[in-house]
């Protein structure tokens, strides 16, 4: 692979076709544990289909209690689909820094701060020439993310994955990661306080049918839900 992380975060990103569906593009961290218990993922989307993009932070504390944190609206961002599994939705200023080829600073107001740097290894390699050689139709077939899910987990050592399921909403959801990089290093402060090394949960963490992932992932790619029905889906902010 040539293209950096960076250099794949700054090219301009667009939403791929499919009106019947509700429709995100970006990047982020799938998630990153830390052996303290703490858990921190981020949604990257400068392209959405139901409003402005925007950034979002998952924090999970040791007591097992998430928060979203998202630079716009809760109904217009993740708790769309997650709000039901929240303990808050919150609306916060988001920036998300790079401050090198690899390596990222992610900032949520005075309360996160959290610096990555991304390495390469073998199983990610692979998986991303993989996914650059899969049609985007084929990507989403039920047959091909069940297949998908079955060997990242094994390989890139991240505990069970699952590309496609129900989230706590009610909405089905199809993930398409492309391209992927390990987390090589990563430390984070929440309010201040230095959280600790990042490290397996003792029990792998889910939302619905999301399985969060035991060690830090970078992703770039394309994530559809089916669209929201006030009807039969939970709102988008869960009682705090």
């Amino acid at each position: 692979m040539t293209d950096s992380p960076r250099s794949i975060a700054e090219s301009d990103i667009t939403l791929p076709p499919g009106a019947d569906q509700e429709r995100f593009s970006g990047y982020g961290v799938m998630g990153m544990p830390f052996t303290s218990g703490h858990y921190l993922a981020l949604r990257h989307f400068p392209a959405s289909s139901v409003g402005a993009g925007y950034d979002a932070v998952w924090y999970r504390s040791p007591a097992g209690k998430w928060v979203i944190y998202s630079s716009v609206a809760p109904e217009a961002s993740c708790a769309r689909y997650f709000g039901a599994a929240l303990a808050d939705a919150r609306v916060a200023p988001i920036s998300v820094t790079w401050t090198g080829p690899s390596a990222f600073t992610v900032e949520v107001g005075d309360d996160i701060v959290w610096d990555l740097e991304l390495g390469r290894s073998a199983a990610t390699a692979a998986m991303t020439g993989l996914g650059r050689m899969v049609p985007a139709t084929w990507r989403q077939r039920p047959a091909v993310l069940a297949l998908m899910s079955r060997v990242a987990g094994p390989a890139l050592g991240v505990g069970r994955v699952r590309l496609s399921g129900t989230a706590p909403n009610g909405q089905w959801f199809r993930a398409d990661p492309r391209m992927l990089w390990p987390v090589e290093n990563g430390r984070a402060r929440i309010d201040g306080i230095d959280i600790g090394p990042p490290g397996p949960l003792a029990e792998q963490a889910k939302l619905g049918d999301f399985w969060l992932p035991q060690r830090g992932m970078f992703a770039v790619g394309e994530t559809y839900f089916e669209p929201y029905d006030a009807t039969r889906h939970r709102a988008a902010r869960s009682a705090s």
